[in-house]
């Protein structure tokens, strides 16, 4: 085989390797969406707010820490900052495919053989385009576009999570809160209760070990409302740096905890999760690494640069401009390496292998999601029932108590009666402010975990 025929068929492989597509995938290798949830399996035309779901607990204070939030967290700048880059690569990446036009002087002293050596001046332009034979860099700008598109999602991400985080922070704050006036409450109690023990005593009706007992338990409440008060302040430093400022100059005054919780939906179909920005995030992650294969595989195709010069040209610095020292030139250059040690199959090979980890990421990804709502959902469908149990069990501590202070004044029962009433009723009001406040935990998890609220998404 002469020389031309060999370079014709190693030509022709080269073109075979480059046309090699990007691996079909198989319907199965993407997550699948359930029908629905197993918590909610009605339909429903709910709607809620998705850029200010925060809104639906109709709070004021929270609502002015969201804004501040949005202004000055620095997560959010940096998922802003990462956002601008990124978008500035897909702007350098599209510069690529336009025409590149640049201007230039020069000044060049040259000898030839048997010449006196000569100083040569030039001014001109040149012009040059990479013609886009197989679409390498289409696709590299396509790449370039969805990495700019999960940049967004992740921008999303960082706001639903600063957002999710602060609201469960500020509800956390607002519980202690309640608990903190509740103890505070019992303290009084205790104090009254000392009083009256003590009178007896000292009219010698009861012994001093029932002073003593009456003490004990109401350091033991002191201690406790000291506690949610320290409890109190690491929740508020926590706020202090998801709005962005500094922990000794912030504070939340307390406030009575009269936030609405809303109601989940009867029925939530599964396809909300699709605006779910971690989601989208990985699913253009996936999709721009399919566009990389495609860059890579390109790389076996030849370029073709177009390109073109004119200017001015003469040995004498006042002759430069003038029409008789004009030179110009247009050009194209086709190019193709043959042997690059294996560097192009090692470029595939690793877009590939970028492929099917994007796709696992993806897949693992949309698994949480579904994971995240289901734990949400049954969370709440259980808090709901534990709320109801737990209310019926303060109800009988509240009654216990009051007939026990009523049998005691009456020196019926004794002092010890009495107090492991007040204890009961105090761990069961504790109690019912927990279960309260882990279902608005287990709201705004839900609202997280599908992306933002259970509503059509704002236009």
């Amino acid at each position: 085989m002469n020389i031309p025929h060999r370079l014709a068929a190693m030509l022709a492989a080269l073109v075979l390797a480059g046309c090699a597509s990007v691996p079909a995938l198989e319907p199965q290798a993407l997550p699948v969406a359930p029908a629905a949830f197993k918590q909610t399996q009605t339909s429903t035309t709910a709607a809620t707010p998705q850029a200010a779901w925060w809104l639906a607990f109709a709070d004021a204070p929270l609502a002015d820490l969201q804004q501040r939030a949005e202004r000055s967290n620095n997560n959010i700048r940096l998922a802003s900052a990462r956002l601008a880059q990124a978008r500035a690569v897909l702007r350098g990446v599209e510069a690529n495919r336009a025409p590149q036009l640049g201007a230039g002087v020069g000044a060049a002293r040259e000898a030839l053989p048997g010449a006196r050596p000569a100083t040569l001046l030039s001014v001109g332009a040149n012009l040059s385009y990479e013609v886009d034979l197989a679409g390498r860099l289409a696709q590299a700008s396509s790449a370039a576009e969805l990495d700019a598109r999960q940049q967004e999602a992740l921008l999303r991400e960082a706001q639903l999570l600063v957002q999710a985080e602060l609201a469960r922070s500020y509800f956390a704050l607002r519980a202690l809160d309640a608990e903190h006036a509740l103890v505070l409450s019992t303290v009084a109690a205790y104090r009254a209760t000392l009083q009256l023990t003590e009178r007896r005593f000292a009219a010698g009706d009861v012994p001093e070990l029932d002073v003593a007992r009456v003490r004990s338990e109401l350091a033991a409440t002191e201690s406790d409302a000291l506690a949610l008060q320290r409890q109190r302040s690491w929740v508020a430093h926590a706020i202090a740096v998801l709005v962005g400022e500094s922990a000794s100059t912030f504070s939340l005054p307390a406030a009575e905890w009269s936030a609405a919780l809303p109601q989940v939906p009867a029925g939530l179909p599964s396809s909300v999760l699709a605006r779910r920005p971690d989601v989208a995030a990985a699913q253009s992650a996936w999709l721009a690494a399919q566009a990389r294969v495609g860059v890579a595989q390109n790389a076996w195709w030849p370029s073709l640069t177009l390109t073109a010069a004119g200017g001015q040209a003469s040995p004498e610095l006042s002759d430069v401009f003038k029409w008789s020292a004009r030179n110009w030139g247009v050009g194209a250059l086709l190019s193709l390496p043959i042997f690059d040690g294996g560097r192009r199959e090692a470029g595939v090979a690793s877009a590939r292998a970028d492929l099917e980890a994007a796709l696992a990421r993806y897949r693992e990804q949309a698994l949480v999601a579904f994971k995240d709502v289901e734990d949400e959902l049954a969370a709440l469908h259980l808090l709901a029932e534990q709320a109801q149990a737990q209310a019926r069990a303060v109800g009988s501590a509240e009654r216990v108590t009051l007939l026990s202070e009523s049998r005691y004044r009456n020196g019926l029962v004794s002092q010890l009666e009495l107090l492991d009433a007040r204890r009961s009723e105090l761990r069961n009001r504790r109690q019912a402010l927990q279960v309260r406040a882990a279902q608005y935990q287990s709201t705004i998890g839900l609202i997280r975990a599908l992306g933002g609220g259970w509503g059509p998404m704002a236009g």
